[in-house]
């Protein structure tokens, strides 16, 4: 209840609320000042509020005091029980236990206020579960109760734990939760066999190695607490066989170590003992961790295979034996009581074992076949013995047979020598060493012997050194060798060896004459350095070489030019009329000298069809030849020039043939002038000639020449 001083009970002041939970968890009456809770209220979701109020004027709203805060707190009643958050629990303890041994810690919450109170005291106490655990009223914790505990009894108990508040007065709430308790095992128990003696029966066919029969130890433990050792106890029977464990069933598996026969014992007894390989040393107190019992073999009879009398046969046999010889024998039994009769016969698994027969009754191997060791020098088959009286019972051994050498063949150079002799080489020099092989299979001791042939023992070239020890040296006889009298010698060498019968060959080496330095360094052996310069390299010798190639190649090429140049001599006619454009190489000629070009060609135009090189000029590139057209059979020279012209004026390859020539008795400096028509006035008038008569004796010809053109043909040509 709120109440200011100023308030006269005539309704003159007014009461406001504000703050936490005004409004809505908490009203005032505006003209009492009563504050009421309008709805429940919870401690544990909000314990205390915090509110704001004030006295104010009803007429002027104003404050007539200041404002004040207060709290108002919620006080806390017993309505929660105890909970356990982590619950249900799951707990361990291991079996055998003392009193008290810790297990578990259990804890219970209580929202309530536990400052106020016994509304949050809580009490722990088990309500199922005893006698075999107890529980801390206080700290929750879980202990054993009952000692020696077994597991092998009960495994697993399920305890009820209650907690009550009210310090576990009347009228206090309480929560429960479970706990799990499982017993873990310990090596509390050895193993026990559940019987002292076991009956086994085994088959004398049984293999080695193989499992005959089973034996087990009881443990009631669990886990590694149970694993089982088992072990013969040393004694009769015991080295015929051997006991391991089972790891998946705990079981001894008996396994047989050595064959057994019933023909020579029927029953094997021996005691076989188990033990734990965990032991646990709390317990040692209780007795042996172990247990033993008797195991008794009875030995079954059974129709067994032959057997041979030896692992293995080896025999030997030379080679080319004739056919149907008898090299060895096998031998089997049957050992059983009836005693069967046994036959023989080969395991045919490929064609050599057809090589070899077997008697079937005596077990006697012969040869089938003429055999060769080189061939093949071993023989690898298996021979099967069978029962008469039951032939699906077998048994195989295997046969060596090695075939022995005969001499049959004779020693060779064991391998291809390259040997070669130096030109200084000195007497009794050894230039080669050799050695032989022998196809046949050489028997220790054996010794091969190396001579000269006859033919060659006279001959003062090389002989040969034996060493007795299988090899020979091969030794020069004279003071040097000329290559150039003989490169090659042949030696023929004889070689022996010491078998019987004795055999030999004769092998022929060859010797290369070599030219070698003064330390017997071979330099060459090639035959063409035979004539080979003495002091001269081979490079020196091939410059030399192409020296005198280039000399010759140019003396052809100036042959070659010379005789060309003949040949493009400028030739000429005495009935040439046309002006020749000639260039000298040399001083004289002037119009006596007609040879330059030939003026048949313009006396006969068919001359042209010839397609002739020029004469008249040397022509500096090799031109395609043209082909003209055909020329009339006319002596009409004014037609003949312009068809030469028309043809030089339409071909693009035809150079310009106007060419100048100088004349030592002729142009400005002479006194006749120049005679060339290019100077000369072109008319239609006829020409006189007579003029070239008063010129003197060395134009007579040309006078002669122009007066005969003027008779034959009216036209002046210019």
């Amino acid at each position: 209840k709120l109440h200011s001083d100023l308030d006269k009970g005539v309704g003159t002041v007014k009461y406001t609320l504000s703050g936490d939970g005004a409004g809505t968890v908490f009203t005032i009456d505006e003209t009492t000042g009563d504050i009421h809770a309008i709805r429940s209220l919870d401690r544990e979701e909000k314990p205390f509020y915090t509110l704001r109020a004030q006295a104010v004027d009803v007429d002027t709203k104003k404050p007539l005091e200041p404002e004040s805060e207060f709290i108002i707190k919620v006080q806390d009643i017993n309505d929660n029980e105890p909970k356990f958050l982590d619950g249900p629990y799951v707990a361990s303890v291991p079996e055998m236990s003392p009193v008290g041994a810790y297990v578990l810690q259990v804890k219970a919450t209580d929202a309530d206020d536990p400052t106020y109170g016994n509304s949050a005291r809580v009490v722990y106490s088990i309500l199922q579960g005893q006698p075999y655990f107890s529980i801390d009223p206080k700290t929750g914790v879980i202990r054993t109760a009952l000692p020696n505990m077994d597991r092998e009894v009960k495994e697993q108990y399920q305890v009820l734990i209650q907690a009550k508040d009210m310090g576990g007065q009347l009228g206090g709430l309480a929560g429960t939760t479970t706990v799990n308790i499982t017993l873990t095992d310990v090596n509390d128990n050895p193993p026990r066999f559940p019987k002292s003696i076991f009956h086994l029966k085994v088959p004398e066919s049984s293999h080695v190695g193989s499992a005959i029969g089973r034996i087990r130890a009881v443990d009631p433990d669990f886990g590694k607490n149970a694993e089982i050792e088992y072990n013969i106890v040393p004694g009769d029977g015991g080295n015929l066989f051997d006991i391991t464990t089972d790891e998946n069933t705990q079981e001894g598996v008996i396994k047989l170590k050595k064959p057994l026969d019933f023909e020579t014992k029927k029953a094997y007894t021996f005691k076989v003992e188990a033990s734990n390989l965990h032991l646990d040393h709390r317990f040692h107190s209780v007795g042996p961790f172990k247990d033993t019992a008797t195991v008794k073999i009875n030995v079954l009879d059974m129709d067994e295979p032959p057997v041979f009398s030896k692992p293995m046969y080896t025999m030997e046999v030379y080679e080319d034996t004739p056919v149907g010889t008898i090299i060895g024998a096998v031998t089997a039994q049957d050992l059983d009581a009836g005693s069967s009769s046994v036959r023989y016969f080969i395991d045919w698994k490929n064609d050599v074992d057809s090589y070899f027969t077997i008697d079937a009754t005596e077990g006697t191997i012969a040869t089938n076949e003429l055999l060769d060791r080189e061939s093949t020098a071993q023989y690898n088959f298996s021979i099967i013995a069978s029962k008469v009286s039951n032939p699906l019972l077998t048994s195989k051994v295997n046969v060596i047979i090695n075939i022995l050498d005969v001499n049959e063949f004779p020693p060779e150079i064991s391998v291809p020598y390259e040997t070669s002799v130096c030109e200084n080489a000195k007497p009794g020099q050894v230039i080669q060493t050799i050695s032989a092989a022998d196809k046949d299979l050489s028997p220790a001791g054996q010794r091969f012997s190396f001579r000269l042939s006859p033919e060659a023992s006279n001959k003062p070239n090389f002989t040969v050194h034996d060493y007795r020890n299988n090899t020979a040296g091969i030794e020069t006889r004279r003071n040097g060798y000329s290559r150039r009298q003989q490169e090659l010698y042949f030696l023929p060498v004889v070689i022996e060896d010491s078998s019987y019968p004795v055999q030999s060959s004769t092998n022929t080496m060859t010797i290369r004459v070599c030219r070698c330095d003064s330390d017997g360094t071979i330099l060459s052996c090639n035959v063409e350095a035979i004539f080979l310069p003495v002091g001269l390299s081979t490079g020196a010798l091939i410059a030399i070489l192409l020296c005198v190639v280039i000399l010759l190649v140019i003396v052809v090429l100036y042959v070659a030019l010379r005789r060309q140049k003949k040949k493009d001599t400028l030739m000429t006619s005495k009935e040439d009329i046309r002006d020749n454009v000639i260039h000298y190489d040399d001083e004289g000629g002037g119009e006596e000298d007609t040879q330059a070009f030939d003026i048949g060609a313009l006396r006969n135009p068919k001359v042209i069809e010839d397609n002739k090189i020029r004469r008249d000029i040397k022509p500096d590139t090799l031109r395609f030849t043209r082909q003209r057209p055909p020329v009339e059979d006319n002596t009409d020279i004014r037609d003949f020039i312009n068809q030469r012209l028309q043809e030089n004026d339409v071909d693009p390859t035809a150079p310009p043939y106007d060419s100048l020539a100088t004349y030592a008795y002729e142009g400005n400096g002479s006194v006749a002038e120049s005679l060339s028509s290019i100077d000369s006035l072109t008319t239609e008038a006829d020409q006189d000639y007579d003029y070239l008569s008063d010129w003197g004796p060395r134009f007579k010809i040309l006078a002669d020449m122009f007066g005969e053109e003027e008779s034959y043909n009216p036209d002046k040509v210019t």
